[in-house]
């Protein structure tokens, strides 16, 4: 089974297949989760607006979805 790339999907799409992912947004304290635009943003989009680290965010939204450590994903 191939690995999802999460970096080429929206945060919606994100959110909706790992709801876990959703703390990792949560804890940053951004607004993404129920935003307007999350449809429309990748993690990298995500990370300019918020001033973050795109490899530190996609890290945590991976190792939350499970991708991480050679994990299947779900």
């Amino acid at each position: 089974m191939q690995t999802p790339e999460i970096a080429t999907m929206s945060l919606a799409e994100i959110m909706s297949r790992w709801p876990p992912t959703i703390r990792v947004f949560l804890d940053r304290r951004m607004h993404c989760v129920g935003c307007p635009i999350a449809p429309f943003h990748l993690v990298a989009d995500a990370a300019d607006e918020h001033g973050l680290s795109y490899a530190v965010l996609l890290a945590e939204l991976e190792a939350r979805a499970g991708l991480d450590a050679g994990r299947l994903p779900p």
